[in-house]
This record gives C-alpha cells, structure tokens and sequence, in this order.
C-alpha cells in the first residue's frame, strides 16, 4: 500500500506572481502567470468564475487553478470588466503567458510596464511584502486576508510593528474607526468538565454484524475506443514522489496491538470531546503514542538529503495521516504534535478533513511532514507495505481493529479490539532493532492508554 503525496487544495502557500501591460489607451490590463514557486512551470485551470463582460472588484475571485502541488484560487487586483479569458477549462496555462485580460481606468497613469505580485498565504513564522502605488507595506497573509475580506486597503492602514508592519491589531482598529465596530475575535474551544458516571449516557451498542462493502455506483460509460491521457496534476506529483521512493531500501515490521483498554476509554471521552464540538477518533491517540515514541527514538523524526550523505533531526513532530478524499489520496500533516493534547489533535484533524474534503487544503497543511501514519483500515485490510514519502524516513500503515479471541495470563479466552501494524523504515540510516523498539514502545502506549500520562508534557 503506498501514499501518494498527492494535494489540491485553494489558498495554497505558494508565491504567484501576474505581469501588467498597458495597452493603447492603458485601460487593459493583461495578466501573466509568473514564477509561482517549487519549479512549477505550468498549471491547469480548474474553473473560472467569472466570464468575458462581467465586471470585477477587488479581490473578486477570478479563477483556480491547479499544478502538481496545490490548487489556488487567483482574485482581481482591479475594479473593471473582463475582457477576455485565455484559457478554456482543463487547459493548461504556461508561466509567463496571459491568463485574463481586464479592462480598468486604474492604470491610466503607470508606466507601460510593472509587476504586480500577490502572495497567498503562509506559515504564521513568514511574513510577505505587497507593493501598493510604490509603498512598501508589510503584512502577514492572514492581515491581507482581513483586510480583504473587509474591503480594506492597505496603503490606508498604519503600521504599528516592526518597520511599520501592519498587524491584526491595526486592521481591527481602523474598522472601529470606520464602522465604530470591532470583529469578534474566533472563538476557543470550551473546555467542560467530564460528566459524573452517573449522568454518563451509555453508548447505543453498535451492530457487529458482517458489514457488506457497497460499490461506488458510477454509471459504466463504453466508449469503445482507448483514451490516453497526460499526466497531470496529482498524479504527476505521485510519479516524481513515488520515483523518488524507488530508491529507498525499504525496512518492513509489522505487529499486533490490543487495543481493548483505548476502544474503552475512547468510549468515555467521546461524549466529552462531542460537547467540545469535536469528533473524536482513534487517530488522536495514534498520533500523539507515535509522537512519545519519537521522543525515545529521534532517528526516526529525520530527513536525509539527496545523496545520503546528511541527516537533519527535526524538533517538530509534523505527523502525516494519509486522507482518502474525492481529489485522491493526501497526506496533510499536524504540525508540532509533541506539544499538542489529544483534544488539540482531534481538533486540527477534523479541520483538515474539513478542508481536504472541500479541496481547500494549503501547502502548509500538506508540506513539512516529518513521520507519517496511513489508516487504511478505514477503508479494509489487515497488513499493507506502506512506501516512504521521501525526505521521510518511516510510515507507519494501520489495519482495522478486529474482535479476534486472545488469551489472557491464566490462560481464559477473552474477546480482544486487535488491530494490525506495518511499518517501512529507510534501512539506510534505519536498523531493524530501532523500529522494532519504537513499535514495541508505541505499542505499549496504545495497550495501556493510561502510560501515556507518564510522559506527556
């Protein structure tokens, strides 16, 4: 079983960049697509919300487009009317020729020629720069956002950061200014007390009859002739992934885990982590038993470069989890999990199912990954041989739990939550004794869910 590094989502964090021309009179303004980042040389256009006559505004949304790594979602610089699209949908777009052409009185006065760049958004820890009528404004992707989403120019706001940074803080103030109204900040999670026993609503008991897979009804389409297809898209993106892990040795380990004691206490929190307005899943406590187990064993938290030659240690624990949505396969990431509670991870998991089931997952959801877990069982299956997302250097592959009979120490048959485990390591820089003592260490955290308590911090 392999994962695809596979990720299509809007508001990506890939730089994109559009040239401006005048032309004649100065009242068209012709788009093109410049240098966007990680090599990318072409995109494909998704969907086009807007058509030749329609009038924009500012920050209207124009179009998305998709390239082997994100989709993005391109919006209007410009208050005008479009005059012609270049592009039909499922065509691909070329860096450095015209997307769109607008026609606007916003450029009577500027010289025939200037670059125009948009940045979408970023990793909080980076900041990005937007030229507005020859004044440096700085700015972090969610201010811009804010100050979009309110029709808000920037070049209006004053700076109160370093070097006249434009903070949050700022954009609230103007708009209390303007509206005599200040935006609510986002709300936190509430944290409620557990409910006494007594008051526990029991659990409706599940149906453990055999379960019959349902096909996916598609309509069966005979076109009676061969197609042949480019590779575009996520399915190039998993070419170069995937050739990439042919050159790793593959260390395979694979085990049982009795998950008897974690079915019992994820039973119990449940109802909990519901109120809290979050589904609680057995994903969490994997995570966050794999994260302990890097603590122990950090060779397994590394990258390594091109040649072998270099191994970097990462301080954060970015845990991969394999999402199988209508775009394909993904593997988002949650970031700095050593540091996150149960509850913290459960959350961010449901945010990014969220966004991957929409298609609006970001770069940075879907890059920087350091270890990775790949939950086939959801789907069906016991054992699987997981590939390695290079730079990565071990995955991990789930099976479904299964209520198998075991053996307890005196010898009695009792019905045990079994699930199965496979992992691949880089066999490289990974020996055989390392993975299966991180396993073991893993292992023993998910059998006696209460050990974690020891070693969280």
């Amino acid at each position: 079983m392999s994962i695809f590094d596979k990720s299509a989502f809007k508001f990506s964090h890939q730089h994109r960049s559009f040239r401006t021309s005048a032309i004649s009179n100065g009242q068209i303004v012709q788009f093109k697509l410049s240098d966007i980042g990680e090599g990318i040389t072409e995109v494909t256009v998704k969907e086009w919300y807007v058509k030749e006559g329609d009038s924009v505004s500012q920050f209207d949304s124009i179009c998305e487009v998709q390239s082997d790594k994100a989709s993005v979602t391109i919006t209007s610089r410009y208050d005008g009317i479009i005059r012609k699209l270049h592009y039909n949908l499922d065509e691909i777009a070329y860096v450095g020729k015209p997307l769109v052409d607008i026609e606007t009185d916003a450029l009577k006065d500027v010289a025939s020629e200037e670059d125009v760049v948009e940045t979408p958004a970023v990793s909080h820890e980076e900041h990005t720069h937007q030229e507005i009528k020859g004044h440096k404004t700085l700015a972090t992707p969610a201010v811009r956002r804010l100050a979009m989403e309110n029709n808000i120019k920037l070049s209006e706001v004053v700076g109160t950061g370093k070097d006249n940074r434009i903070l949050k803080e700022d954009i609230l103030n103007y708009l209390a200014k303007q509206t005599g109204a200040i935006l609510p900040p986002s709300p936190k999670p509430e944290i409620i007390p557990p409910l006494p026993k007594s008051k526990t609503v029991p659990a409706a008991p599940k149906d453990r009859g055999i379960k019959i897979p349902i096909p996916i009804s598609k309509p069966i389409v005979f076109a009676g002739k061969d197609k042949t297809e480019a590779v575009i898209g996520f399915h190039k993106a998993m070419v170069k992934t995937m050739t990439a892990a042919l050159k790793i040795p593959h260390f395979g380990y694979c085990d049982e885990i009795d998950l008897t004691q974690l079915v019992q206490l994820r039973e119990e929190l449940k109802p909990l982590a519901q109120v809290r307005g979050v589904k609680l899943s057995f994903m969490p406590f994997f995570i966050k038993a794999a994260s302990l187990g890097l603590l122990h064993y950090p060779i397994l938290n590394t990258s390594v470069d091109e040649n072998c030659q270099n191994i970097t240690y990462k301080a954060s624990h970015n845990i991969g989890v394999a999402m199988d949505t209508e775009q394909g396969l993904i593997v988002p990431n949650v970031k700095n999990v050593q540091v996150c509670s149960v509850f913290e991870i459960a959350s961010e998991l449901n945010r990014l199912l969220t966004l991957g089931s929409a298609g609006q997952l970001g770069t940075n959801d879907l890059t920087g990954g350091t270890f990775t877990l790949s939950n086939i069982g959801t789907i069906g299956g016991t054992y699987a041989k997981p590939v390695i997302l290079p730079p990565e250097v071990a995955i991990g592959a789930l099976g479904k739990i299964q209520v198998l009979p075991r053996f307890n120490g005196n010898g009695e048959v009792f019905k045990a939550q079994i699930m199965n485990v496979s992992w691949s390591a880089d066999h490289r820089i990974i020996d055989g004794a390392t993975m299966a003592r991180f396993s073991n260490l893993w292992k023993s955290y998910l059998e006696n869910p209460a050990s974690m308590l020891l070693d969280l911090k």
